[in-house]
């Protein structure tokens, strides 16, 4: 098993990189954020999942190991392949996931695109127990905190993708108050 992998970038797509290996050009798929924020010629460490396929080999790379471990969960739910656990773990936040499963909030899946309420909820519950706490996995503590999640709801309501919601709670200072109606003036800010 190749369980990491470090090069060059020489190439970038949308949801896949290609690093150079002493010459050899690797394909490495990973998240639309990590594509978008690495820039051609910068050297990337990535830990990385090695799928096979009767048809192919395929590389997933992600940016640390809990991402890694999340997309092997993702993968033991049935109906979920490869592609759309990575388009979760690109739309969603690790403390998104693990809030959603602990307060069986099971509707924040399936606004991944490809993921309907059947399966939204056999993620869930395959979840369930394999995540520790309502914000920790693997002992490292979440920072989303629990009134982030009612904003992230109310940004999606209002029309904005999960994503967006995501960008605009990080946008939020560390220091605001905890009422949620402040907290979703202030991220609405992020997009004026």
């Amino acid at each position: 098993m190749i369980a990491s992998i470090q090069g060059k970038i020489i190439q970038k797509g949308q949801d896949f990189l290609v690093i150079n290996l002493s010459g050899l050009g690797v394909q490495v798929f990973s998240t639309r954020e990590t594509c978008e924020i690495t820039n051609l010629g910068e050297i990337k460490y990535f830990y990385t999942q090695l799928i096979v396929r009767e048809e192919s080999l395929s590389l997933y790379g992600f940016e640390n190991e809990i991402e890694r471990d999340y997309f092997n969960l993702l993968l033991g739910v049935n109906g979920v392949g490869t592609r759309l656990a990575l388009s979760i773990i690109s739309t969603l936040s690790i403390d998104a996931i693990n809030r959603a499963v602990t307060s069986e909030q099971y509707d924040v899946f399936s606004r991944v695109s490809g993921v309907g309420k059947k399966t939204a909820q056999k993620i869930a519950i395959h979840l369930q127990g394999k995540i520790i706490g309502e914000t920790e996995f693997l002992g490292i503590k979440s920072t989303f905190q629990d009134v982030d999640l009612e904003v992230v709801e109310a940004l999606t309501t209002l029309g904005y993708s999960v994503v967006e919601a995501q960008s605009a709670i990080q946008f939020i200072p560390k220091d605001a108050p905890k009422d949620i109606e402040e907290r979703l003036r202030i991220a609405l800010q992020f997009f004026t």
